[in-house]
């Protein structure tokens, strides 16, 4: 017979060596991706950002608006980077539907 050691692999034991490669490709594209979207955001400036309306478009009526903690405080945008009034506007308004 063969005198040779054979490791027997076990279902339960290549499951989790699999799933431990898995996580091990994920992370640096999560890492990625995370850097990514920070770094998608133009500026105020390339965005033509302004703090008061243009007549009846402003930021709080723009799906790319997120809110602050109340209708007056200042609040986020997914596109222009920095605090953002509510009643501002910039290029990239669009219009909630």
């Amino acid at each position: 017979m063969d005198t040779l050691n054979r490791k027997i692999v076990t279902r339960r034991s290549f499951l989790k060596g699999a799933a431990l490669l898995a996580s091990i490709a994920v992370v640096p594209a999560a890492i990625i991706s995370k850097d990514a979207s920070a770094a998608a955001k133009a500026t105020q400036a390339a965005m033509q950002y302004q703090d008061h309306p243009k007549g009846k478009l402003e930021c709080s009526n723009c799906i790319q608006f997120i809110p602050g903690k109340t209708a007056k405080a200042k609040g986020t945008c997914k596109v222009v980077e920095g605090a953002i009034s509510p009643q501002g506007y910039c290029i990239a308004y669009a219009p909630k539907a």
